[in-house]
């Protein structure tokens, strides 16, 4: 099993912390969730079924009509790789660490140079964890050289551009043809329902087939279908999701800037300020980076340490409370 953020569980036992004194800011989950009003009893009675105004919500939301409804992105992550014939798969790291995992358990070659020539390529958009946006012509360009590309864009939603509009996504691509794209979503992330465990996926027709036969009837649960119709459609809180999702992002830019862990005569030209992820999360580079989740997990705080390069990343705090507590730990670290 490999690390992920979240484990609150872990941490409270590593670090001698109760569950409920801790501040989870290790993931990149938005902290506001959609306010979900009461399941309807007949919704946890009934079995799912297409028909429910999800697929046509998702269309609307996602801008194409040719959608799989995942029960997680994670599931097409983790099935697509054994649908393929083996070969080269080209992924520059770090990414997010599925994705390689998954590859390589289904026999292919895993290849890390941004030219290497391979079947198939895989990229994050905005990447997780480093937060870079790929451009859109390299990627249609890696598109021309390889079989199959898998664009994950499971941290997209809160991405606006200059103007406060939300950014493409691949899936215009999709519905203007490019037959060799696969495209990956989230309502986890930016509709702060992790726990649904709800994606979705769009691609070459014939792969969608095979994946839907492959997850088998009644893959995703009624209830999770019910909740990411009204999500989906609720266009005035997206708005503002995105809204507060932007301010609190760009707070915490700011105020990891100015705690005195980054030094920026030491870092690149790319890495000199906190790189936003999508507005859900900050990807800060630091030679100290282990000690500094250290610091903060003993004062109750979790935040994700990468290895490799040496890197935190901060998801938003939700409240008041929260970035008064984040902002004490680090003046004390600093």
């Amino acid at each position: 099993m490999l690390e992920h953020g979240g484990r609150l569980r872990a941490a409270s036992v590593r670090w001698g912390i109760p569950l409920s004194d801790w501040l989870d800011l290790s993931t990149g989950i938005a902290p506001w969730p959609y306010p979900l009003p009461a399941v309807p009893p007949a919704v946890w009675q009934r079995l799912p079924e297409e028909g429910d105004g999800l697929e046509a919500a998702a269309a609307a939301y996602y801008g194409t009509s040719d959608i799989l409804m995942l029960p997680g992105s994670q599931l097409a992550i983790q099935t697509l790789p054994r649908l393929l014939p083996a070969g080269r798969v080209r992924m520059v790291l770090p990414l997010y660490q599925e994705h390689p995992a998954a590859w390589q358990a289904a026999g292919h070659h895993l290849v890390t140079t941004e030219d290497a020539p391979a079947d198939y390529a895989v990229v994050c958009r905005p990447n997780n964890p480093t937060a870079i946006f790929p451009d859109l012509g390299a990627l249609l360009e890696c598109a021309r050289q390889v079989r199959l590309l898998v664009v994950d864009e499971a941290f997209i939603d809160a991405a606006t551009n200059a103007a406060g509009q939300p950014l493409p996504s691949m899936m215009a691509q999709l519905a203007e043809g490019s037959g060799n794209i696969v495209v990956l979503r989230s309502l986890g992330k930016f509709f702060g329902l992790a726990g649904l465990r709800l994606g979705c996926l769009s691609g070459p027709p014939q792969l969608m087939t095979r994946l839907r036969h492959e997850l088998g009837p009644w893959a995703v649960s009624h209830p999770a279908r019910w909740a990411a119709r009204l999500a989906l459609t609720d266009l005035a809180w997206q708005q503002q999701q995105r809204q507060r999702l932007q301010q609190a992002a760009q707070r915490l830019a700011d105020l990891l800037q100015h705690s005195g862990l980054w030094d920026s005569h030491r870092l690149s030209r790319s890495e000199r300020s906190p790189a936003l992820g999508g507005a859900l999360f900050c990807y800060c580079p630091h030679p100290r980076a282990g000690q500094i989740q250290d610091a903060l997990a003993q004062r109750g705080i979790l935040v994700r340490h990468f290895d490799s390069p040496a890197a935190l990343r901060f998801g938003l705090p939700a409240t008041e409370t929260d970035w008064q507590r984040l902002t004490t730990a680090l003046q004390e670290i600093a």
